[in-house]
């Protein structure tokens, strides 16, 4: 059955390979890109059923209109896919406060008020599935990513709680956390902060140097990721949490890991903040 989708960031590589897939499997697909010549190559992927509207997630005045033109042009939204951002790459110390405040602006602010959006529509019809394009460092994190990686934690958790209190609804949320893909996020996706520190040289500069050195030749096949987020349009209970990628299973599962020895070895000094005559926790678990 054929599905009205809003992607997000369909220019280049995830994105647009996910709505690649749509297209190909007969749904009609409305992509977001930045500028006009982007939106007629993504046109010209199928005249017929291939919409663009020009959106930047930065101007927040035109989220909500752009989703209301998306709608009267298809019709109702079955299905978003919030997947448009970048990263900030650099050191914690290194990186400016300037990078925090556009890193949130888009990766976060941006694509919650796409969501916030789109949900009202999906929850009065009691139906539609929404994936938010995450990270595995939404879900570990690697030394030179904080702000970025830190916005992704940010949506795993905003994207946790949503599925949680619409599922009495019928929408569905999926978040998607990939590894690394043959993408070029990390060339024209990121913003490097500079190096101004010389005590980092030694941790960071070969992680910095390795990263470009391998830049769009990741494990993943984007074609493969579209199909696999195209297979959970019918799955009565999709996952809340996606993983793409053996590489970000192996690396998600390590940092989780690392966290979980933390909590076992100091449960005891955990334990020992409980008020001595009792009491209740907000949440039943």
């Amino acid at each position: 059955m054929s599905k009205n989708f809003l992607i997000t960031g369909v220019s280049t590589g995830l994105g647009q390979a996910i709505a690649r897939r749509a297209l190909a499997a007969g749904h009609r697909v409305a992509g977001t890109v930045r500028t006009e010549q982007h939106a007629a190559a993504f046109r010209a992927l199928d005249p017929g059923r291939a919409r663009a509207f020009l959106l930047d997630l930065t101007d927040a005045d035109r989220i909500e209109p752009t989703v209301r033109a998306v709608e009267a042009e298809l019709g109702p939204i079955d299905v978003l896919v919030a997947n448009a951002g970048y990263g900030v790459e650099g050191t914690f110390e290194e990186s400016s406060m300037a990078d925090l405040r556009r890193q949130f602006e888009v990766n976060v602010f941006g694509t919650v008020a796409t969501v916030k959006a789109v949900l009202p529509g999906m929850r009065e019809r009691r139906d539609g599935h929404i994936f938010v394009i995450t990270s595995m460092g939404g879900l570990t994190t690697f030394p030179g990513l904080a702000f970025y990686e830190g916005s992704k934690h940010a949506l795993e958790g905003i994207t946790d709680t949503l599925a949680q209190e619409v599922a009495q609804f019928g929408v569905r949320v999926t978040a998607v956390a990939p590894g690394v893909f043959k993408t070029d996020f990390a060339g024209r996706s990121m913003v490097r902060a500079p190096r101004s520190i010389p005590d980092y040289d030694a941790l960071f500069d070969p992680i910095r140097n390795r990263r470009l050195e391998v830049a769009g030749q990741g494990i993943g096949d984007p074609d493969r990721a579209g199909d696999a987020i195209l297979s959970l349009l019918e799955v009565e209970k999709p996952p809340v949490h996606l993983l793409l990628g053996s590489d970000a299973m192996r690396l998600v599962a390590a940092g989780r890991r690392r966290v979980q020895d933390d909590f076992d070895a100091w449960a005891e000094l955990s334990r020992s903040t409980d008020s001595p005559d009792g009491g209740v926790s907000v949440v039943d678990s």
